[in-house]
């Protein structure tokens, strides 16, 4: 380690950024300086300086302001509703996995993160107290998330696996169905439109990942949480520059509140 120089750690960035992007090269150079840094002080290493102390940072902007229109939201739902097997043994064009709805419109009810979703056991969900507990999250410390009315009326709605999870599916199968998905809303809003005889919009549908429906969430929270503190709470955010990235209020909203 004593060896180690910051043209080292230059190097390792500039190879780093022709495959990844800048933000994850960041997070790795954040990760060696912190290893180092506990070596130098906890673990006897001598070094005279931290060589990653030293190194440029890859600029990288990866900040999305993508909100979920309601219309897009009706699409989007209508396109995931599960279908019964036909009876010639075909299904129909929909979702055959009965759980990817019920993922999507919790996370727009909580903002819950997807890992958290998945993470998430009956014996943490409380419908009397209108509570779910998440014991690991993203930061690392637990948090307990209200749930709506709405959160509480499909979680009631759900049936019980013998694994103890709420939603017994993927990462993987969630990923595949909500791309899927989205192609089925966008075609079946496309034929809407030519029947109607209008002009589509060009980014309807397009351009959206299932972290979106995170900012939506905490968006939407935020007009019945206007406590930053309060909101923090129900998203896990330590930080409120940290949050103010998912709080995308439209100047529509902002004039509403105006009114």
């Amino acid at each position: 380690m004593a060896t180690l120089t910051s043209s080292d750690f230059a190097r390792y960035r500039d190879e780093r950024l022709k495959i990844r992007k800048g933000n994850t090269v960041k997070r790795e150079l954040a990760l060696f300086q912190c290893v180092i840094e506990v070596a130098r002080r906890e673990w006897g290493i001598h070094m005279a300086e931290n060589p990653v102390r030293m190194v440029s940072r890859p600029s990288y902007n990866d900040e999305r302001s993508r909100r979920l229109d309601a219309i897009e939201e009706q699409y989007m739902l209508g396109a995931l509703e599960l279908r019964e097997r036909r009876a010639d043994g075909t299904y129909a064009d929909a979702s055959h996995n009965p759980w990817i709805r019920p993922i999507v419109q919790l996370a727009i009810e909580t903002a819950m993160r997807r890992g958290e979703i998945f993470e998430l056991r009956w014996k943490h969900v409380s419908l009397e107290r209108r509570t779910a507990h998440l014991p690991a999250t993203k930061n690392g410390l637990p948090r307990t998330v209200p749930l709506s009315p709405k959160a509480i009326h499909l979680l009631k709605d759900l049936p019980r696996s013998l694994c103890g999870r709420v939603f017994p599916t993927t990462a993987d199968a969630l990923k595949k169905a909500f791309v899927r998905g989205l192609e089925r809303a966008r075609l079946k809003y496309l034929g809407d439109c030519e029947v109607a005889q209008v002009m589509p919009q060009e980014d309807f549908l397009i351009n959206l990942r299932f972290h979106d429906l995170r900012h939506e969430a905490t968006c939407r929270l935020a007009t019945k949480l206007p406590n930053l503190i309060e909101l923090a709470s129900v998203t896990g955010h330590r930080e409120v520059n940290m949050l103010k990235r998912y709080y995308n209020i439209t100047a529509e909203e902002l004039a509403a509140k105006l009114a």
